[in-house]
């Protein structure tokens, strides 16, 4: 049930690919992903939880290998069995992956960094990642971290708590009424426009080697944005510059 998927260029650790004839990085809906069944926790739980969460994890994707194609990389907030999980899914014969805790990690930009980086220098060049529930605003920086993919769902859960996601910014629709009584399908429906847009314009910029310029852009619309970039360059420059075009 392997999707292969095939590298065409880089643009600093964010890749342009391929996947079942589709330009990644893409957006991806779980209703056209297998994905393994898993034992999920919150990201904040004590290590012989997560251990547990872990072991559970893998003897459920072993079970559904023939039948899946995405594995779901637990570990709550413990990097080191992040990338455990992650190198057994691999040897069981999985090579695209969902990170859990997305949105847990989205609220602390170390840790974020941190979890990211380490799970793609271990992981195999044919693996591919998708991350859950994302602010549109942060999908250019983890695009340029390594991430090749982005959930759907994020527009219903947003459009769920009443929140606008614009490439910019993210608008809790009850303190700031930009569309008064606009229904929960028509909010859900922009919020997926926008992260669309976001798509094609990573591409664009990917294409013309500019993706660092639009992640700086980027990191002044929020607090967690820039915070991201900073501990990025401070802590994993040659990580960055691994696949970065030198004039």
């Amino acid at each position: 049930m392997i999707k292969k998927f095939e590298i065409k260029s880089h643009d600093g650790p964010g890749r342009i690919g391929k996947i079942d004839g589709e330009l990644t990085p893409k957006l991806f809906s779980k209703n056209e992903l297998k994905i393994a069944p898993n034992q999920g926790s919150a990201h904040n739980v004590d290590r012989e939880i997560a251990e547990f969460n872990v072991r559970e994890t893998l003897r459920l994707a072993s079970e559904n290998v023939d039948e899946c194609d995405i594995a779901v990389i637990q570990g709550s907030k413990y990097i080191d069995l992040q990338v455990k999980c992650l190198k057994d899914l691999e040897e069981i014969g999985y090579n695209g992956f969902i990170i859990a805790n997305g949105d847990a990690l989205l609220t602390n930009a170390k840790e974020l960094v941190e979890v990211i980086v380490s799970l793609k220098k271990e992981a195999k060049k044919s693996s591919y990642f998708i991350f859950p529930f994302t602010e549109i605003s942060f999908m250019p920086i983890l695009t340029y971290m390594g991430i090749d993919g982005f959930l759907t769902d994020s527009a219903n859960y947003y459009s769920h708590l009443n929140v606008l996601q614009t490439p910019t910014k993210s608008y809790d629709l009850n303190t700031y009424p930009i569309y008064e009584n606009i229904s929960q399908k028509d909010l859900e429906n922009k919020n997926m426009e926008n992260m669309e847009f976001v798509v094609k314009e990573i591409h664009a910029h990917m294409k013309n080697k500019s993706l660092r310029n639009l992640v700086e852009e980027r990191s002044g619309t929020t607090p967690q944005n820039i915070s991201t970039l900073k501990i990025l360059d401070r802590n994993h420059m040659d990580y960055l510059l691994e696949h970065t075009q030198l004039f």
